[in-house]
């Protein structure tokens, strides 16, 4: 079953795995979720890119396990939106509207959340945008830009929430990316942004591991949601369209189930998808096999930059 991921891209195949030696690992066929309710009942939980993807997932999933939702993005009238619904739900909801690439935003962001709830037990550092370019292509404001959302977001936000999470001894989550662990070629800045937050979370968890913090660090794989279609091409502008088969991937309310059941669970690191698994195992133990992997991959996208 494991081999066949590969085989079915004309790379990996059993001639290939016995030249080199390669014993595929046994890779579990799916992820556990998180099983009954109000798990997580009156904790304060602050969300940011929440107006869509596995931000909004995230907000309606632990709204519905009782936690007490802050909601941050740039879209005003989708955070509306989002609040009412979760509210007309049962749910406890509130939207501040942020900007994570300006510092003020986002001490605003969890200034509001402590005069309203007057604590915070969960961090969700969501919020990000991808790229499709070659690097030699682009225009240098997108690196900037993902950099600033990506990784700087996640920094502030963080910084300022830390004080109130150790209290609490909460949680601080980021939404990485399998490309915070491997190349992705077509998206240098997006995999820079993500191989720096795997960094800075790696180290905020063993600076606070005495002090109680739990930091979770989710890698999904490639993931239904607007990301694709907001992502940026080579001169900074929105390509408004996907280049892969949404309906083949993990869909967002799935991610969120798994997230809350990891954060429940104190888990520190999550890698999704089968196929997300043996890429990154791949690429640890293989990596020239696994640039073929991913380069073969990536050229299949409709007008790939690769």
């Amino acid at each position: 079953m494991n081999r066949n991921i590969f085989q079915n891209i004309g790379i990996l195949n059993q001639e290939l795995l016995n030249r080199y030696g390669i014993v595929l690992p046994k890779i579990k066929s799916s992820e556990k979720l998180i099983k009954g309710k109000l798990k997580f009942k009156n904790k304060v939980v602050v969300i940011t890119g929440s107006s869509s993807g596995i931000g909004k997932a995230c907000a309606y999933e632990f709204a519905q396990q009782g936690a007490k939702v802050i909601l941050a993005a740039r879209n005003e009238n989708k955070l509306i939106e989002l609040e009412n619904n979760i509210n007309k739900k049962g749910g406890n909801a509130l939207y501040v509207k942020t900007d994570v690439r300006k510092i003020e935003d986002c001490k605003n962001l969890i200034d509001k959340t402590i005069e309203k709830h007057g604590r915070i037990d969960i961090l969700i550092n969501n919020a990000g945008i991808s790229m499709r370019a070659n690097f030699v292509d682009l225009d240098l404001s997108v690196i900037k830009e993902l950099i600033d959302t990506n990784f700087y977001g996640a920094v502030y936000c963080t910084k300022f929430a830390l004080p109130y999470l150790l209290k609490q001894k909460g949680t601080v989550i980021g939404i990485s990316s399998i490309c915070g662990l491997t190349p992705l070629p077509g998206r240098t800045g997006y995999a820079a942004s993500k191989h720096a937050m795997d960094g800075f979370l790696n180290t905020l968890r063993l600076e606070n591991k005495r002090k109680g913090l739990h930091v979770l660090i989710v890698h999904p794989g490639f993931t239904s949601s607007n990301i694709r279609k907001f992502a940026l091409n080579k001169n900074g502008k929105a390509q408004n369209e996907t280049p892969r088969d949404e309906a083949k991937m993990m869909s967002s309310e799935k991610v969120a189930q798994i997230i809350a059941r990891a954060t429940l669970k104190k888990e520190k690191d999550l890698i999704l998808t089968r196929e997300g698994k043996l890429v990154v195992w791949l690429h640890k133990n293989f990596p020239g096999i696994t640039d073929r992997i991913i380069m073969h991959e990536m050229a299949k996208e409709p007008n790939s930059p690769v």
